[in-house]
């Protein structure tokens, strides 16, 4: 047998969250429709995607799983932020692809697109590779806060300009196993 602790709600964290924004319900329905979208225009193409560690761990999870179709994964961690709630805008690269995409259709799974400044300076660098095409998949977008124009072809949902946590993404390491995306209260981060 399995050990399997509670899943992580906001009824555990109630004084550290302000609101929740996207429940699980909403985020799974919305992987399922994006699924069969990247189904569709992905037709006999071999499909790589490529997760953007640690945040998008959760939805490349779940829209690898919604995807009725075989597909290869990889991952890259790159680093724009500390330990705060604002990008530096400097990019390092922490872990780099596995996978040589010279030729491959890559699709680049991202938790959130914000300033847009480390996403496009990721699709300019895994462009610079040969590959046959490189598209943008985001969970969380904010359209408020782009500072760099970026194409991104499949997005979740659009959110307001405020620091958001769970299914992915953290402040300072915490509360990415948050089923729900959710804003944080201002005393955590003050």
């Amino acid at each position: 047998m399995v050990w399997q602790a509670d899943p992580v709600d906001a009824s555990d964290l109630e004084s550290d969250l302000a609101k929740t924004l996207i429940t699980p319900e909403e985020i799974s329905d919305r992987l399922a429709e994006l699924s069969r979208d990247i189904e569709r225009d992905y037709e006999g193409k071999d499909l790589l995607l490529v997760g953007v560690l640690k945040g998008a761990v959760m939805v490349m999870a779940d829209l690898a799983r919604s995807l009725d179709r075989h597909i290869e994964m990889d991952w890259m961690a790159i680093s724009s932020y500390g330990s705060g709630t604002t990008s530096s805008g400097v990019v390092r690269i922490l872990k780099d692809l596995d996978t040589d995409i010279t030729g491959r259709h890559v699709l680049v799974v991202e938790d959130i697109v914000d300033t847009g400044l480390t996403l496009s300076w990721l699709i300019s660098n895994l462009s610079s590779r040969g590959p046959a095409s490189v598209e943008i998949f985001t969970l969380l977008r904010k359209p408020d806060a782009q500072r760099m124009q970026v194409k991104v072809n499949y997005v979740g949902f659009e959110i307001p300009d405020e620091f958001v946590v769970g299914y992915g993404l953290d402040y300072d390491q915490r509360y990415r196993n948050l089923r729900q995306i959710a804003t944080l209260a201002s005393h955590v981060y003050s």
